[in-house]
């Protein structure tokens, strides 16, 4: 039988500053403020998050079994009306949920409870809200053993919940290091498992708002999901190891390897942008001087699939003249032109190219 949830902070939380984390934390921390001040070099910044905030959505989304393909995730926001991928509607809800709360959190420097409700109400649009119903278990997906039973009564829940946001928010609750509490909040949050769905892609919105309220990160660009899909197995057997065997160590040692790595393949992927964006620009200054302007070129990466719409609205030109530039970028290799349903869509092959690159990662 499972041992019930205790509030946090944990007993004795200094124990957790072992010699093996405070190391790992060093590298990490190194690390995060490198990706920090990477952030500031890309003149604007809505590229950057754009797109590194879609591919966590997508890596977020395949840890629950939600698969869909970058060329549905770039184009869904588009074709209202039409044939979508449920997979690609329910990844494009994610990177919603993550923008709209990352706003909220620079605006406020909390996460409140009501914003953890909001997040899984734009994931999981049901409406079901906090567990009310008896019954939830963590089960094996192949062979439905019940692996763990988390808190069944809604008042313990919401008790368990609000001391979790009390623990996040309140500076004076815990002395350690904000990447181990980072550690510990997102095992309780998943351990409480307060919602029916959604509860995993919840707590991965956390961490990097986590992040962000304690000032590691100016911008939402550091995501541990890929990490997770590459390490599922690890990443489940930890959560349930502490449960067991109260290992906290191993778990806040994974959580912290886990940052120190996806910090630096984003380090390595802005670079990459930072690199294309400049030989598209030199590109387009010599061969397209006429039409070019920094608004253009910022269309092409904010808008990997982009269309004469798009033009319009962020260049501020005629559909006539926007129509004309693309049509003039194509001929010029710049993008490739594809007509998907009723609609032409200009593709930013090589931004394609290099995120498809990223994800391909060992």
């Amino acid at each position: 039988m499972d041992t019930p949830l205790a509030n946090l902070p944990l007993p004795d939380e200094s124990i957790l500053e072992s010699i093996p984390v405070l190391k790992a934390l060093t590298k990490a921390h190194r690390f995060l403020a490198e990706l920090k001040g990477m952030a500031k070099t890309i003149p604007n910044e809505g590229i950057l998050i754009s797109t590194l905030t879609m591919q966590e959505a997508k890596d977020s989304s395949a840890i629950e079994n939600i698969i869909t393909t970058h060329d549905e995730l770039f184009r869904v926001a588009d074709m209202k009306g039409e044939k979508i991928n449920q997979a690609a509607k329910e990844v494009e809800s994610y990177c919603a949920a993550l923008q709209k709360s990352y706003h909220q959190t620079k605006a406020t420097g909390l996460i409140r409870l009501n914003d953890i409700l909001h997040i899984q109400a734009i994931i999981e649009p049901n409406k079901s809200g906090i567990r009310k119903i008896p019954g939830t278990v963590i089960a094996n997906a192949t062979t439905k053993e019940v692996i763990y039973t988390p808190p069944q009564h809604p008042d313990e829940i919401k008790a368990l919940l609000s001391n979790l946001v009390n623990y996040i928010n309140d500076a004076q609750s815990s002395a350690l290091d904000p990447l181990i509490k980072m550690a510990i909040i997102h095992h309780q949050f998943e351990s409480i498992h307060p919602f029916y769905d959604g509860n995993g892609r919840t707590g991965r919105i956390i961490n990097i708002l986590h992040l962000v309220k304690n000032g590691l990160l100016d911008l939402p660009i550091l995501y541990l999901s890929r990490y997770i899909v590459r390490t599922k197995s690890e990443y489940y057997h930890l959560l349930q190891t502490v449960r067991d065997q109260n290992d906290w160590e191993n778990w806040v040692l994974y959580i912290i390897k886990g940052i120190e790595e996806t910090a630096r393949e984003t380090i390595h992927f802005i670079h990459e942008i930072k690199t294309l964006v400049f030989e598209t620009k030199q590109r387009m200054r010599t061969e397209l001087s006429g039409i070019y302007s920094q608004d253009l070129l910022n269309n092409l990466f904010f808008h990997p699939y982009t269309k004469v719409q798009f033009v319009m609205d962020q260049v501020g030109v005629s559909r006539i003249t926007a129509t004309k530039y693309l049509n003039q970028l194509t001929e010029h290799g710049f993008v490739e032109k594809h007509r998907i349903s009723r609609t032409n869509y200009f593709v930013n092959q090589a931004l394609v190219h290099l995120i498809r690159q990223q994800e391909e990662l060992p």
